[in-house]
C-alpha cells in the first residue's frame, strides 16, 4: 500500500499547466514541521506535490502561498539521468484528496483570532460558547 497524508503550508504559489488533452496540472511544495527538532536540524522538511484534473483546477483557483492544507495522495519516484550523466532520483506526492486545514481567516490574521478561549463546565462535556463570536468560529 502506498499512502501518505500531510499537513503543511504552501511554499510558493501553484504553478498551473495543460497537457495535450486539455487536463490541468498543478505543481505545488508544501512544508512540513517536524515534530522533534534537534539542534542543527531542518524544522522542516519539503514536499513536491502534483494535482490533476479538477482537483488541480482546485488547487490553482484556492490555494497560495502560506496557505495551510492536508495533503492526502501517493509518493511517486522519479529516476532520470541528467546532463552530467548522473542518476537522479527525485520524489512526489501524487494527491488524491487535498483539504484546507484552517478557517480563512486564521490564514488571513496569520494564525487566528487568539481573544477566542472557549471553555467547559465542570458539569457536562459542552463547550461554553459566548453569544457574539460567530465570525470567529470555522464552522
Amino acid at each position: 500500500m502506498n499512502k501518505v497524508i500531510l499537513m503543511g503550508r504552501l511554499t510558493r504559489d501553484p504553478e498551473m499547466r495543460y497537457g495535450q488533452s486539455g487536463t490541468g496540472v498543478a505543481s505545488f511544495s508544501i512544508a512540513v514541521d517536524r515534530r522533534f527538532k534537534r539542534e542543527g536540524q531542518a524544522e522542516a522538511d519539503f514536499f513536491n506535490c502534483t494535482a490533476f484534473g479538477k482537483q488541480g483546477e482546485f488547487v490553482e483557483k484556492y490555494l497560495k502561498k502560506g496557505t495551510k492544507v492536508l495533503v492526502e495522495g501517493e509518493i511517486q519516484q522519479n529516476n532520470y539521468t541528467n546532463r552530467d550523466g548522473q542518476e537522479v532520483r527525485s520524489y512526489q506526492v501524487i494527491t488524491n484528496n487535498i483539504e484546507f486545514a484552517e478557517s480563512k481567516n486564521a490564514s488571513q490574521a496569520g494564525g487566528g483570532d487568539s481573544s477566542f478561549t472557549p471553555s467547559t463546565d465542570a458539569g457536562n462535556d459542552f463547550l461554553n460558547i459566548p453569544e457574539n463570536v460567530d465570525e470567529t468560529l470555522p464552522f
